[in-house]
């Protein structure tokens, strides 16, 4: 079965459902996972932490692979999403939801101020001022002790109970996370299939022609750009809560490539499903590499070279590609004329 969503589909016309049959077999393979897990020495916090990577991809993507943006800073809204949830969780509010939304918004509210600045740019010009901008809510970050802790990060932001349920076993996080990451899904997936999501992918195509069919290119830039950054908060919130506590790192421009990687790696720009293929390919290749060697980076680096270099569309375009070479296979072929047969013209 092809991972359906093609990002520029034929079938542009028909209503599309609003939950299909990939989603229901990846929330099943999910809420599976811990009763497999230990049977090839994975764990529940590693699952918790790929959905959570999952979430921030598919947000990520509405930008790379939806309407063609290279947005090379993005792991800014991620951290600011992880201290905005610290921060209104140990003294705002007690509703760890509350916190959540916080996370989303505040999120939003960078990504919207970044936009402002740069939804006139396109490519190379584009890419670099998400870099810059990037860089400069990390130095933030790194200097506002009084806020962010510094260096040393967010502290004891201890894990919270939602509706009676206590988030501090690794189980009951991971089905939390699974859970927002289902409801995540549903809104992307009706988004991008929305008249904003034809939008975004007019865009992606020739921002010039868009205009001249009466899209408002700048607003649309900015508004996904905003949108983007709202569900990197949210998953940054959520990697506070995993971790009770959120650092810088995943701020600057090394943390921010990581997700750039891992959306490329899964197919984001061919495939709905790209980002979450990614997540899973980027974590656990972290974790079993890192246990072999040090420099699991170098190799995970060349992984993504290799594909970049022989299959640019990623793991889901490799896999769509075969499905549709399988699928010619199986169709009959046309009988051939009986000139053609006895050797005619």
């Amino acid at each position: 079965m092809a991972l359906n969503a093609p990002l520029v589909s034929s079938s542009a016309g028909k209503s599309q459902p609003w939950i299909t049959r990939p989603m229901l077999m990846a929330w099943a393979v999910l809420l599976s996972f811990p009763f497999w897990a230990d049977a090839l020495g994975l764990y529940a916090y590693l699952g918790t932490e790929v959905v959570i990577w999952m979430v921030y991809g598919l947000g990520y993507n509405l930008l790379l692979g939806y309407s063609g943006l290279p947005a090379f800073g993005h792991g800014a809204f991620f951290g600011i999403g992880a201290y905005a949830y610290g921060l209104s969780y140990t003294g705002l509010v007690e509703n760890p939801l509350l916190a959540l939304l916080c996370a989303a918004l505040f999120g939003a509210m960078a990504a919207a101020l970044v936009g402002c600045l740069i939804a006139h740019r396109r490519g190379i010009y584009f890419a670099l001022m998400t870099i810059a901008c990037g860089q400069v809510f990390w130095f933030i970050a790194m200097k506002w002790h009084a806020v962010t802790g510094g260096e040393d990060g967010l502290l004891n932001v201890y894990r919270p109970e939602v509706f009676g349920l206590s988030l501090k076993d690794n189980t009951s996080l991971f089905y939390f996370v699974v859970g927002l990451f289902a409801l995540v899904c549903v809104l992307l997936w009706r988004l991008v299939h929305s008249p904003f999501g034809k939008a975004l992918q007019a865009v992606r195509m020739n921002e010039t022609r868009a205009r001249f069919v009466g899209y408002d290119v700048w607003l649309t830039k900015w508004s996904v750009f905003t949108l983007s950054g709202a569900f990197a908060g949210l998953s940054g919130g959520l990697l506070a809560i995993s971790q009770e506590s959120a650092y810088p790192d995943v701020m600057n421009v090394h943390g921010s490539g990581f997700i750039v990687m891992a959306t490329l790696i899964g197919g984001g720009t061919v495939s709905f499903w790209g980002p979450v293929i990614g997540a899973v390919v980027f974590i656990v290749a972290r974790d079993v590499l890192g246990s072999l060697t040090e420099t699991w980076l170098l190799w995970y680096g060349l992984l993504f070279m290799a594909i970049v270099l022989f299959q640019p569309e990623g793991i889901a375009g490799a896999w769509n590609n075969h499905v549709l070479r399988w699928f010619k296979r199986l169709q009959p072929s046309p009988p051939r004329s009986s000139s053609a047969v006895l050797g005619g013209g």
